[in-house]
């Protein structure tokens, strides 16, 4: 029975929404600001270009979705373009990008609980440890289900919504106060090579966008409630993007906020107290930990739905009673696990930054797959060449180094590929 017409699926609009949106509203907006302060209106500008390029994709994978439905999902709907290896390649590399995002993610929550207790004063791993933990229990709670975890995406989604609404509520009494005043608008200081940075920076942030998409086969009425959930969302969180994070970059020093661990505790702490902003802090704990499940959610999913297609061995798909892909659970928090370890860094604000190019540049390949897949199967033609462009622009500004390395990674499941394939051409040939 297809999704769209199983009322069982567990993710209606409301929690399709909830589960875009919480990917999103996650590690890049909490750290994001630290970051972006030294570019100063080039950070503005920058986030003003991803938010259109984001939407501009969001388009073309919602009209992908209701033109193509028997596609199922992103691996479909790459495969139906150009073909099974070309999608394995393509997920494999998506695939990639959820556990380091993962990472990234994780990293970006204990920053901030470093607020409250300061882990790295402790031990120089301490911060890594409290990471890996946080995945872990998280990973748990998915083997328990894709409706529990879905349920726990709308409780999380509305608690970190807090914080943000918080800031935008604060700059708004502040400059209407004449408490503060926003950065000095100076276009001689804005330059297409810090536009592009930042523009590979804040790509980050709204990364999570496809996700409704990629569990469209969990999703009731797909048809309808993917591309609606995933342009409400996008647009949703673009416009909180915008306003927040360049509040906080535009009305402190940018020395502040570039040394801060916990810019939106700075920020509040500045014009309110150091007791909302120790809330601030709890709370983007929370964001971070609501990030961490649907991130962990979608990297179940994805190798699930690869296997079912016969790209990933057969136990990738298999599930546990609640329905949860189990071995593709445990090794992809096993792989961001290693991830951490093998990137551990005693400045958090080094490792984010790190970890947020490498999973951007590798994100990129599969968004610039979909928008070529719509050229090809004359879907949204118009936005889909707008969207490739935007697509390599941004692989651009995340820089050589990333680039390859998501080439190299993309190349290193082919042998994964070519074994399934030889398994899969010896079981047809046996006699049954």
């Amino acid at each position: 029975m297809s999704a769209q017409g199983d009322t069982r699926a567990p993710l209606g609009f409301v929690a399709a929404t909830a589960l875009i949106m919480g990917n999103m509203i996650g590690a890049g907006i909490f750290l994001l600001p630290a970051s972006l302060a030294p570019l100063g209106w080039n950070g503005v500008v920058g986030w003003i270009v991803t938010i259109s390029g984001t939407l501009v994709l969001a388009w073309v994978l919602a009209a992908l979705t209701r033109a193509r439905p028997q596609a199922e999902d992103s691996t479909g709907l790459v495969a139906e373009a150009f073909g099974k290896m070309t999608a394995f390649v393509v997920m494999w590399s998506y695939w990639i990008t959820l556990w380091i995002g993962l990472a990234t993610i994780a990293i970006a929550g204990v920053s901030y609980l470093s607020a409250y207790v300061p882990l790295a004063d402790w031990h120089p791993l301490a911060p890594t440890g409290a990471a890996i933990a946080m995945i872990w229990m998280l990973t748990l709670l998915n083997l328990g289900g894709v409706k529990a975890a879905g349920q726990f995406q709308v409780v999380t989604l509305a608690i970190k919504i807090l914080p943000l609404l918080a800031v935008m509520a604060i700059a708004v009494l502040a400059l209407a106060g004449g408490e503060a005043d926003l950065q000095p608008f100076d276009p001689g200081t804005l330059s297409p090579g810090a536009i592009n940075a930042a523009g590979a920076l804040t790509l980050f942030a709204l990364l999570g966008f496809e996700c409704a998409s990629l569990a469209a086969k969990r999703t009731r009425n797909p048809e309808v409630t993917v591309p609606r959930a995933t342009m409400w969302g996008t647009a949703a969180v673009g416009v909180i993007y915008l306003v927040v994070c360049s509040a906080i970059a535009l009305l402190l020093p940018a020395e502040d906020v570039a040394g801060s661990t916990a810019p939106f505790a700075t920020f509040v702490g500045q014009f309110w107290g150091p007791g909302p902003a120790a809330l601030v802090a709890a709370f983007a704990v929370v964001s971070c930990v609501g990030a961490v499940n649907g991130w962990i959610l979608l990297q179940g999913e994805v190798p699930r739905a690869m296997a079912e297609r016969g790209m990933l061995p057969q136990w990738f798909g298999k599930t546990n009673r609640a329905g949860s892909p189990t071995g593709a659970l445990v090794l992809s928090s096993g792989l961001a696990t290693l991830t951490l370890l093998l990137t551990v860094d005693p400045s958090l604000q080094g490792m984010f930054e790190f970890l947020l190019l490498l999973s951007t540049s590798i994100a990129l390949w599969f968004y610039i797959a979909l928008v070529a897949a719509a050229w090809h199967l004359r879907v949204a033609r118009p936005f889909a060449l707008i969207g490739l462009i935007y697509g390599l622009w941004t692989l651009y500004g995340a820089g050589l180094v990333p680039s390859l390395w998501g080439i190299a990674l993309m190349a290193a499941g082919l042998p994964l590929w070519w074994m399934e394939q030889r398994t899969q051409a010896k079981g047809a040939g046996q006699p049954g």
